[in-house]
């Protein structure tokens, strides 16, 4: 029965790992024998070198025969290199394959949780809070400008009242400095422009006394 449909194949098959293990173990066994192969090619080089022409045809034999053995190791050592090249290759391949697998898993898996999550959310309540932080807001600085309002100054303020205290103001000032200037004070500055309907003006050395 087996013959006619065949046995099932309970081997494990190699993982890429196994087989770079395996390669990497052959290719290090055929860089020692290559490097053993090149050393015996090159003392015979050297015997060839020192009898010069007068070396024997089989020692030029072995010479040919050690350099295709050494060409020989070193083609397959390349062999090997390059199937391990490839492996390698291969795990980077399997290895991104993996990272982009969970990759996708990952963004699946937050895709379904921000749909959740903006499920919760209502656009039309959303704005509705705007719209009363808005209200807010504009009451909150309503309240402001009416409890910083003064009331010792009117809001609106006449231009020509304004002159007028102005020039009261200046004269004041002026009357001021007049009355400094003829060393009398600005409380008897009114004693000295007494109206004319007194009779008695005051004397001038009780006033100089009284200023004293």
């Amino acid at each position: 029965m087996n013959r006619l449909f065949g046995a099932k194949d309970t081997k494990e098959k190699p993982s890429l790992d196994t087989a770079s293990t395996k390669l990497s173990a052959q290719i290090a066994r055929l860089d020692g024998e290559v490097e053993v192969a090149t050393r015996e090619l090159t003392t015979i080089l050297l015997k060839l070198k020192q009898k010069g022409p007068r070396a024997p045809p089989s020692l030029r034999a072995q010479a040919k025969k050690a350099l295709e053995k050494q060409k020989r190791k070193q083609a397959m050592r390349d062999q090997l290199d390059d199937q391990l090249t490839n492996l390698q290759q291969a795990g980077m391949l399997q290895d991104n394959l993996r990272n982009t697998a969970i990759t996708v898993e990952a963004m699946k898996t937050t895709t379904k949780e921000l749909k959740k999550q903006y499920g919760k959310i209502n656009i039309d309540q959303i704005d509705r809070l705007q719209d009363e932080m808005a209200d807010l807001i504009e009451m909150g600085n309503e309240i402001q400008d009416s409890i910083s309002r003064s009331y010792d100054v009117p809001e609106d303020i006449d231009e020509d009242e304004l002159d007028a205290e102005l020039e009261m103001l200046g004269e004041e000032v002026e009357m001021d400095a007049l009355n400094d200037a003829q060393g009398l004070p600005s409380f008897m500055a009114d004693e000295a422009n007494l109206p004319s309907f007194i009779d008695n003006p005051p004397e001038t050395s009780k006033v100089k006394e009284a200023a004293g």
